[in-house]
């Protein structure tokens, strides 16, 4: 390890980093704009000169690896001539237009400047202007801002893996674009905004809606998809603003998807606010009282085996818990979170968990997909499997999940096709790629919700437990376990978890769905479950309990209206089995109300009441129900054993198309993006209906 003296101190680093490295280790602050630690080194914006013993000239501190007995210094009257210099230089061309800059109050331009500038400027020419490019609905540009540091550019490239920006011309002529004119297809491309520290680009949604210090930041979970990346949602008053991401390693690093980042204006559209029930054909407005009494004249009228529940993807796990609690006491075993008919087992844990852990991807050494298309299905997991894949070692395969071999994820792959039997060629290690698993230390088999789909997704679930266990994916000398399931929906693994699932005789989606439809079920109960063919559902009466009136709100004889995720103190567990929670950033509309609450005060009108009356006693109930709930933001390893069907263990499932992705629309997957006009504009951009549009089309 070697040594070196910075600012007068001797200090110790690892072997690899660079002075500006080392220095932060030491707490020394050296400015930059170009460097971001995620980045490659780039080494253009000269911001972090520094002094070095016997060096001719100043030093790039970010691009200067640490050497035994350097001496450098970073606060001398030299050094600080230097960033005046180079700061001077950056902006020449900068406009200056702080006060109408949508990043004011947040930009590291004005940090820098103001720590390490000065307050005049030598030049007195015209300054140049560059036209501001178009890249889609969500990225606003004013590039003549731009100081041509290519964090966008690298983060295209190297992160997001689309390498659809670049920098054209030389000199002051330089310019960051796409070349020809078009849309970012990345499902990433929202992280420049925060990347860019010169407000070149800023977000379009939001621009020029609110200044930084008019808003409230409340620290959350993102429940677009099963990742559950961590983020913090700004509001003023009772809208929320933006969401942004936090910082955590295991999970998203600093990194979330467009639709986490902007599909939040589908927040405050189509809601629910106030109870609803069917009258002559219609919804009509109506009290709790009216809604809790037509529920309660329904189920005196059914036996309790006519009575089901389904959970929707973003259902939270105290909600969850409330309503199955609540069929328990009326007698019903008809439940099941499942909504897309997933064959996942709940015996055992570990099958239906990401057993590797997110952050596990960095330490694995071969990968097979099988039933998913990650870039769509979860984008920041799918920016940490490219992460891998580029560093090397790291062979791919792909089962299913996309349409062809063409199909771009971001990184090289194997395509192996979509034929389900290959599983079982796999397990009898006859295919080649068995032998390329066999041989790493840490193999990693994914497998998605499009392969659990269907009737042979017991099969498949099997299959893919017999190919882990064959080719020795699970170690536990090493605590490692190969066997990873993704999932789609945020609400999965906490219901699975808590025993959302029919108990014994009860029925599951599937045959919930041919029950309402036969008339054997008289009653269904929609906890948020958009998802389902509510074509299906015959002449059933519908409770629909969500917070936007989407799908289930349409079919529904009574309508009771929940909160969303921004609006409540809620439990989700992730696709990895970590337990996070939601923070209330903002109160629900109208007469909305939190869901656990809103089913305890059913329970109370149905003559059963449940046992809890606050936030603290239904956590307390999710403990008792698991232990694991009693240990948030910890992803614990789970106990390898039986899951699957044993009647088709080992057999080859027979349906190849069942491996497709269930997601072919990254944009609209829940009632909340489907909801929001953002997310509605990236459709027509992506699907090329806005370029056919004239300028008579509004």
């Amino acid at each position: 390890m070697p040594k070196l003296t910075i600012n007068g101190t001797e200090i110790e680093v690892n072997s690899g980093l660079t002075v500006l490295q080392a220095c932060e280790h030491a707490g020394i602050e050296i400015p930059r704009f170009c460097y971001h630690e995620r980045l490659s080194i780039a080494g253009n914006c000269r911001m972090c000169l520094v002094h070095m013993e016997r060096a001719p000239k100043p030093v790039a501190s970010c691009a200067m690896p640490v050497g035994d007995g350097m001496v450098i210094e970073t606060d001398t009257p030299e050094v600080r001539k230097m960033r005046r210099g180079v700061m001077e230089f950056l902006l020449i061309n900068h406009p200056l237009d702080c006060p109408i800059c949508d990043q004011g109050g947040e930009c590291d331009l004005q940090d820098q400047a103001m720590g390490y500038g000065t307050d005049r400027s030598r030049y007195s020419e015209n300054k140049r202007a560059v036209k501001d490019k178009n890249l889609g609905p969500l990225i606003k540009t004013i590039m003549t801002r731009c100081i041509h540091c290519t964090r966008c550019i690298r983060f295209a490239t190297e992160v997001a893996g689309v390498p659809e920006l670049g920098a054209t011309g030389r000199g002051e002529n330089t310019e960051v674009g796409t070349y020809v004119e078009k849309t970012l297809t990345s499902e990433l491309s929202g992280n420049m905004i925060d990347l860019c520290p010169v407000g070149a680009l800023t977000s379009k949604p939001y621009a020029f809606t609110a200044r930084p210090w008019e808003l409230k930041k409340t620290e959350s979970i993102d429940v677009m998809d099963a990742l559950g990346s961590n983020i913090r949602v700004d509001t003023r008053g009772a809208e929320v603003m933006r969401v942004l991401p936090r910082l955590n390693e295991d999970v998203n690093e600093e990194w979330i998807s467009d639709k986490a980042r902007f599909a939040c204006d589908g927040l405050k559209r189509q809601r629910l606010d106030q109870p609803y029930v069917r009258r002559d054909g219609k919804l009509q407005p109506a009290t709790w009282d009216e809604a809790f009494a037509a529920i309660a004249e329904k189920i005196k009228q059914s036996a309790p085996k006519k009575i089901a529940a389904v959970a929707g993807d973003l259902a939270d796990c105290e909600s969850m818990m409330a309503l199955k609690d609540l069929m328990e006491a009326l007698g019903s075993s008809n439940t099941d979170c499942r909504q897309d008919g997933a064959r996942l087992d709940p015996r055992c844990r570990a099958g239906y968990l990401f057993n590797s852990t997110i952050s596990g991807i960095d330490g694995a050494d071969a990968c097979l997909i099988i039933g998913a298309n990650p870039r769509i299905e979860a984008p920041v997991l799918n920016a940490r499997l490219r992460k891998r894949s580029i560093r090397g070692n790291f062979p791919v395969a792909l089962l299913g999940g996309v349409g062809d071999a063409n199909t771009d994820l971001t990184y090289d792959y194997e395509y192996l096709g979509a034929d389900a039997g290959t599983l079982q060629a796999l397990a009898d290690g006859k295919h080649p790629f068995a032998k390329v698993l066999k041989k790493a230390e840490k193999a990693m088999l994914i497998v998605g919700q499009g392969a659990l789909i269907g009737p042979d997704g017991a099969k498949t679930l099997s299959a893919a437990r017999a190919v882990v266990e064959a080719c020795g994916m699970i170690d536990d000398k090493i605590g490692w376990n190969g066997f990873n399931v993704l999932h789609t929906a945020a609400a999965r693994v906490g219901g699975l978890d808590i025993g959302f699932v029919p108990g014994q005789g009860g029925l599951d989606v599937e045959g919930i769905l041919d029950g309402a439809g036969n008339g054997n079920l008289d009653m269904v109960y929609l906890l948020g479950a958009d998802e389902i063919d509510m074509t299906r559902l015959g002449d059933a009466f519908v409770v629909y309990q969500g917070h936007h009136g989407d799908n289930g709100a349409h079919r529904a004889n009574v309508v009771l209206p929940g909160a969303a995720y921004t609006e409540k103190n809620a439990t989700y567990v992730n696709t990895e089995g970590r337990v996070q929670r939601t923070q209330l950033a903002t109160f629900p509309p109208g007469d909305a109300r939190e869901d656990w609450a809103i089913i305890r005060a059913l329970s109370a009108v149905l003559g059963h009441p449940l046992g809890y009356d606050d936030l603290s006693q239904i956590r307390g109930r999710l403990v008792f129900a698991n232990p694991g709930f009693l240990n948030p933001d910890e992803a614990a390893p789970a106990a390898w054993g039986e899951f699957g069907d044993p009647l088709t263990s080992g057999g080859a499932p027979g349906n190849g198309a069942a491996l497709m992705s269930p997601i072919d629309n990254f944009y609209m997957t829940d009632p909340i993006s489907r909801a929001s006009a953002t997310m509605a504009r990236c459709m027509e951009m992506i699907s090329g209906s806005e370029q056919d549009k004239t300028g008579t089309d509004g």
